[in-house]
């Protein structure tokens, strides 16, 4: 492709008018979605197919994102990085790249990526992009996320991009290697078939598009990037300049209980923003150390919250936004270090902090404290016969002009949860209570959202592992506002650690409590109706 068709920044090199950009801005983004909607649709585990956690996107051929469907925040941002290690491989047509090490282009080993060239008149013009947590990929652990890991090696099978497809021909070493080193071979190979469907498709529209379109449709990718990056300029101008910090803390690392301190600050400057977490702490014994993608996908999830969400998500959206954390620290650690609880956990207090820390220049914007975790639950059986995984919602902080919401997944995840009745048929397991937490989301003027209790009996002996926080150092309430109620896990009613890997019997009973959101304002100043209907709709403890 020309030098015209991959300039990374500065003044226009298109003419588009604006009706035919809006056209095709809509057309790339819609082949995105369909993308997901074919990965989800073709996928055979619950964990794809129901909770819908995976991720689709387009990107040009000089490694830029053109367009995304909005899917998993977490995999999104970081997804750059891994065409970026694909670009170093000479990528030609037919090419099909799989890639999931964290210190090249991944985030955790169960996030497997797919980069695909898009070459539909045999010259590589982009790259078709989906990202999947797949629910086992080896390791020490059914569902490849050991809570007391201490190496990537524990982890499960990682892989370096390699050929999957190799000029448009499967290369056989590599699935058989893929086969040989997880538990439910079959089942991982059926989710990268739907893949590679999800990235043929791209190719297949974009095809379609450039016969409609010709070298417009090249000029659009430049366009595209170009009206984003215009757009957020715009929005952070608007933001008072200045320097915010915030501090929080991971509740251990699954080694030890220690606290892990995570600071932030925030350099607000014109039409910039520079987010450093020096001071962090260094890297971790146990696995939520997080790669520097990690980092950079929570910060611009909140760039994006605090500006426009409407503005098209692309390369541009993240030009006017830098992001750093000391070499060999939590936010950027150095192998072998473990990580598969970053990705997950560390993720969100990374998010957690710069919200914070924007608070103090758009308090107006900011909500009080979600449930800051995604509450991993991993059961599984070491013969490989089933592995489910799951991330359960909870509590959304209260906003400055409304109650948080109940229930829902917070920050880096965007995922649904597996219905009742698809757990139940795909696993041995039973729900015995799916249901709101009352009186869990901190009192405020505008109340914290409630946590969930999720209870399942196994019916199996079975491995348990949970990754989870918050539940010790409770989602904050702010301008007044009650802090939301800390999460708790349960074993046979027994608590058990934030983050624990069980050997369990059939017939044992696993509770998942998530946190509330904190709430937001003086509860003095909350309206008598509202706490007429928090009575009726019992949300509160009490007749």
């Amino acid at each position: 492709m020309s030098d015209e068709h991959s300039a990374d920044s500065g003044e226009s090199t298109t003419d588009i008018d604006p009706v035919t950009l809006e056209i095709l801005r809509n057309q790339l983004e819609s082949v995105a979605t369909e993308m997901g909607h074919v990965l989800i649709r073709g996928a055979y585990s619950p964990n794809i197919k129901e909770r819908q956690d995976c991720s689709t996107a387009l990107f040009d051929a000089s490694g830029r994102m053109v367009a995304q469907a909005e899917h998993i925040p977490v995999h999104l941002g970081a997804m750059p990085d891994a065409v970026e290690t694909v670009l170093e491989k000479d990528p030609q047509p037919g090419d099909v790249f799989i890639v999931n090490d964290p210190f090249a282009g991944g985030t955790h080993l169960p996030d497997i990526t797919l980069v695909s060239t898009i070459a539909p008149r045999d010259e590589v013009i982009g790259f078709a992009v989906s990202r999947a947590h797949h629910a086992d990929v080896g390791g020490s652990a059914p569902g490849s996320m050991p809570p007391g890991s201490r190496e990537v090696y524990e982890e499960g099978l990682r892989l370096p991009a390699v050929r999957l497809v190799d000029g448009g021909e499967p290369n056989a070493a590599v699935h058989d290697l893929i086969r040989a080193n997880v538990r439910t071979p079959d089942e991982r190979a059926a989710d990268l078939r739907a893949q590679r469907a999800a990235n043929d498709r791209a190719e297949e529209r974009i095809g379609e598009l450039l016969d409609e379109h010709g070298e417009t449709l090249l000029d659009a990718f430049d366009a595209v990037i170009e009206y984003s990056r215009d757009r957020v300029e715009a929005e952070l101008a608007e933001l008072p300049d200045g320097r915010y910090r915030a501090s929080d803390v991971l509740e251990g690392d699954g080694v030890t209980d220690a606290d892990i301190p995570i600071q932030v600050a925030v350099t607000v400057d014109g039409a910039s923003i520079d987010v450093d977490f020096a001071g962090t702490a260094d890297q971790v014994a146990g696995n939520l150390n997080a790669p520097l993608s990690v980092a950079k996908s929570a910060v611009y999830f909140v760039v994006r919250a605090v500006t426009d969400p409407e503005i098209p998500p692309n390369h541009g959206c993240y030009e006017p936004v830098s992001v750093s954390a000391p070499d060999g620290s939590v936010l950027n650690p150095n192998p072998p270090a473990a990580v598969v609880g970053g990705n997950v956990e560390t993720s969100q207090r990374v998010t957690d902090v710069t919200l914070a820390a924007l608070a103090e220049a758009v308090p107006e914007t900011v909500p009080a404290g979600g449930q800051g975790t995604m509450n991993n639950l991993i059961i599984g059986d070491r013969s490989g016969e089933f592995t489910y995984y799951e991330t359960i919602g909870g509590g959304f902080g209260g906003r400055p002009t409304k109650d948080g919401m109940d229930g829902v997944q917070v920050g880096m995840t965007n995922t649904l949860n597996t219905p009742v009745e698809s757990m139940e048929t795909e696993y041995p397991l039973r729900v015995e209570r799916y249901a709101l937490r009352p009186a869990s989301g901190g009192d405020g003027r505008h109340r914290g959202g409630l946590g969930l209790e999720r209870t399942v009996t196994v019916e199996t002996d079975a491995t348990v592992s949970l990754l989870t926080e918050r539940r010790r150092t409770a989602p904050a309430g702010v301008n007044g506002g009650e802090d939301g109620a800390t999460g708790e896990n349960r074993i046979d009613g027994e608590a058990v650690p934030a983050k624990a890997s069980l050997d369990v019997e059939a017939g044992t009973t696993v509770s998942i409590l998530t946190p509330g959101g904190g709430g937001h304002g003086d509860p003095d100043d909350r309206d008598p109706d509202a706490r007429e209907r928090d009575r009726r709709d019992g949300k509160v403890d009490g007749s």
